[in-house]
């Protein structure tokens, strides 16, 4: 955009004062935080109106990506990115006496998800107003997100993350879009004017009102929007009149029932009310974002017999499933459509992505909940169901079973991914092995019915912010040594590789990383307390913590190595810091033992003089995009060790890449594709493969027993689990040591500890060689720019929802 020094001076002061009625030198810092944010939000807002006017009238073809999470970190860095002035602002700022970097770390994380598929969604929303796809976001506006993590005593504490306490810059209310989203009652069929109609009576009315934060392309005139959910009772005000007449319980109940809805993401669903809201939770968002893009479209004058045509509605995960039924709901029960017209129009409206072949994320409701809370979906769900297993009858006559098993409603519950995949025209996978798995293992029987609708597409990252943002010093020497072009199309990395053995770019790819592990260590000494050697091996496994993730297999290492160590304290190693950054769920206790156990090691070994601090563990408290931004670029090697066939994908593996770290990896899920892009000489691949682990689940053959019992060092690491040597009570750790024995080790640890024992000891010997690791360094980054999102935005758009890319926004008049 076009500004000057002098002019954003003025701006900024002048907003300060309008905003807070304050000068600079009485101003907060939480004031002068949000008079920038202001500032900045105006700077984009004629180009917000002016791209939704365009959309409007054009009739240009919109995607509206609709996820359960949104991991869009702080926007002040990346809005000020994107706009291209944030070396101005920063000048300007510093000459009114005011540190840019310091209002930055005011901004609240947004507590709006948890782990990869919130931060892919926000790659995704970035990548698409970047590159020029017409695409806005749909979700829930949580009021305190998952929880923020505190360790006290080891132990994980969860304590409500309310990210909004103090506001939030970005969003913008839109009172007038609000729309109703019902709950319970029943369903009325009637048949007027020879039609059959349903009508929903006795329900439970919510309120559905939206906030919109604008999507900032890179160096574009388009602003895209995320709109997210909030849910308010249908009376905002206090409903005076029942309060009056004595139904004091029956007021305060239903306002706490419908704000429970967008209070907080994943409620705790090991119990039945959890998992009823979470339901809610999934219905509110889904039918409120389609009624406002229904209304938006009608609108706009064009036929809804063309909606398809116009509109790309894309299913991130299984938790928005139930659109396909919702949106049929609007087509046949408002709109008055035939039921083939309505069932035309949503299967090719709609497109799934399936993030994973773990049975509890793939989303099945009760019968009695879902038909209880969605009645007349339910009634939908059972229409499309009965016409699908016709279908499906006249395909396989006879073979029941194979019917039954692809049934979208059996065994007394509804299988959402099923409906996702019966009601949409493209499903993908997000890696070439997962959607190879899903093909082939996993959704085979729905392959063989819609090989048309199966394809891949691997997940990216956002290389504006996961670079050029978190590693500015990176970004600088690249543009030094290979041109800005990469900026715009990132595959032009590529050209880095030729650059490998230049010594000059090696002493400059390790002076960055090695400034950029400095800093991150007097952060760390400043909040933990604790001496890190800055010329010590960065390892650092950062994700959301599952047992196919396998931190237990990293701390299950360590504790071998301070074995060694214990044994002889002059053991040549290279130094090494492992960071561990995590959130478990409230209710997985098996992942909150794990967070126990890394805390309990690190205490031992931290606090032992004599192995001469050849070995530190850090556990980062409250992981979050904002400290992943400042732990990556200082990794030196990347933990990517989930067991073979599990991880769909992963989008931190590329997020380390990027900024050259080097990956221990299994080849699961992008892993593979990284090894086929880098080289094996530039990973470190170990354990079992894909097909070797599906083989063991398959026809068995595998005893941990038997590994425990024959080999000392898996046996002494597991004994002092239970035998109180790590210094807590024998049975602190008991389900973890029972996980891998009593209950045959489900993923493998014990399986692949000889062959991770052996990668370790191979990272230890390229650490010694700095030729060769600066090289490998160079070379990740090299090969990263395939991975950008924009390039998977491109393959979405052309493949799945035939949009275009615009170069830029017409101004309307």
């Amino acid at each position: 955009m076009k500004l000057n020094k002098e002019k954003f001076k003025s701006d900024y002061k002048r907003k300060l004062m309008n905003t807070f009625a304050e000068e600079i030198d009485t101003a907060s810092k939480l004031h002068k935080y949000f008079a920038l944010g202001g500032l900045v939000r105006d700077y984009v807002t004629e180009n917000w109106v002016n791209t939704n006017k365009y959309y409007m009238e054009s009739g240009e073809k919109q995607v509206y990506y609709f996820s359960m999470e949104f991991l869009i970190g702080r926007l002040l860095g990346s809005n000020l990115l994107n706009l291209g002035i944030r070396e101005l602002c920063y000048e300007g700022l510093t000459e009114l006496g005011i540190d840019l970097n310091e209002l930055e770390e005011v901004e609240n994380d947004a507590g709006l998800g948890n782990g990869g598929l919130g931060r892919l969604a926000a790659c995704f929303l970035d990548s698409m107003a970047s590159i020029g796809v017409p695409g806005h976001g749909c979700g829930i506006r949580y009021k305190y997100g998952l929880f923020e993590q505190k360790i006290v005593d080891g132990y994980q504490v969860e304590i409500p993350d309310y990210w909004l306490r103090d506001g939030n810059v970005w969003q913008i209310k839109k009172e007038n879009k609000a729309v109703e989203v019902r709950f319970g009652g029943n369903v009325r069929a009637t048949y007027e004017t020879g039609r059959l109609s349903f009508i929903h009576e006795n329900y439970e009315p919510v309120r559905a009102v939206p906030y919109d934060t604008p999507v900032v392309g890179y160096d574009k005139n388009m602003v895209n929007t995320l709109r997210l959910w909030s849910a308010e009772p249908v009376d905002y005000e206090f409903d005076f009149s029942t309060f009056s007449r004595g139904d004091y319980l029956k007021a305060a109940a239903y306002r706490t029932s419908v704000e429970s809805i967008s209070q907080v993401l994943y409620p705790d669903d090991s119990n039945f009310e959890g998992r009823l809201l979470r339901l809610k939770q999934q219905y509110f968002f889904v039918s409120a974002g389609l009624q406002s893009i229904v209304r938006s479209y009608k609108k706009s004058g064009l036929p809804m017999n063309e909606f398809h045509k116009h509109t790309a509605i894309h299913i991130n995960d299984t938790h928005p499933s139930v659109a396909v039924a919702e949106l049929m709901r609007i087509l046949v029960d408002i709109e008055e459509l035939s039921w083939e017209e309505a069932w035309h129009i949503t299967t090719n409206t709609m497109a799934y992505t399936n993030h994973t072949i773990l049975s509890e994320a793939l989303e099945k409701w009760p019968v009695d909940m879902f038909m209880k809370l969605l009645p007349r979906i339910y009634m939908i769900i059972e229409e499309i169901n009965k016409r699908f297993c016709e279908e499906l009858s006249r395909r396989y006559p006879g073979q029941n079973g194979k019917i039954n098993s692809m049934s979208i409603i059996n065994d007394g519950v509804i299988k959402m991914a099923y409906l996702a995949i019966v009601g949409s025209h493209s499903v993908n996978g997000v890696a070439k092995l997962h959607t190879e798995i899903l093909k082939n293992q996993e959704l085979n029987n729905f392959y063989q019915v819609f090989p048309e609708k199966f394809n891949n597409k691997t997940n990216g990252i956002t290389h504006r912010r996961w670079l050029m943002k978190a590693n500015p010093k990176l970004t600088e020497a690249l543009n030094h040594t290979i041109g800005t072009n990469w900026i715009k199309n990132p595959n032009e990395l590529g050209k880095l590789e030729n650059f490998k053995t230049d010594k000059s770019l090696q002493r400059k790819i390790a002076s960055i990383k090695k400034e950029n592990k400095l800093q991150f260590s007097n952060m760390l000494k400043a909040k933990y307390g604790i001496d890190i050697d800055p010329n010590s091996i960065f390892d650092v496994q950062v994700k959301r913590l599952h047992a196919y993730k396998r931190q237990v297999l990293n701390i299950l290492h360590i504790m071998y190595l301070y074995n060694k160590l214990k044994e002889n304290p002059n053991l040549d190693i290279v130094p090494r810091t492992f960071f561990f950054g995590a959130k478990a769920s409230p209710s997985y206790h098996l992942a909150k033992q794990t967070i126990k156990l890394i805390n309990t090691v690190a205490n031992k070994i931290n606090n032992d003089q004599s192995i001469n601090g050849k070995l530190k563990v850090i556990f980062l408290e409250n992981y979050s995009v904002s400290l992943a931004e400042k732990v990556i670029p200082c990794a030196d090697v990347s933990e990517q060790i989930s067991t073979a066939s599990k991880e769909a994908s992963g989008t931190g593996n590329m997020k380390f890449m990027m900024n050259g770290a080097i990956t221990v990896a299994t080849l699961d899920g992008a892993n593979v594709e990284m090894k086929d892009s880098v080289g094996e000489d530039n990973i470190v691949i170990f354990g079992l493969k894909a097909n070797e682990v599906i083989s063991y689940n398959k026809y068995g053959g595998y005893s941990a027993f038997d590994i425990y019992n024959n080999d000392m060092r898996v046996k002494r690491i597991l004994d002092q689990l239970v035998d109180g040597s790590l210094g807590v009570s024998s049975g602190e750790f008991k389900n973890i040591h029972e996980s891998l024995l009593m209950f045959n080790d489900e993923y493998f640890v014990l399986k692949d500890f000889d062959a991770y024992v052996k990668a370790q000891e191979k990272i230890d010997t390229l650490y010694r060689d700095p030729a060769k690791w600066n090289e490998m360094c160079i070379m990740n980054i090299a090969h990263s720019g395939i991975f950008s999102s924009d390039n998977t935005i491109r393959e979405y758009s052309k493949d799945i929802w035939g949009t275009r890319e615009l170069k830029s926004v017409p101004v309307i008049d």
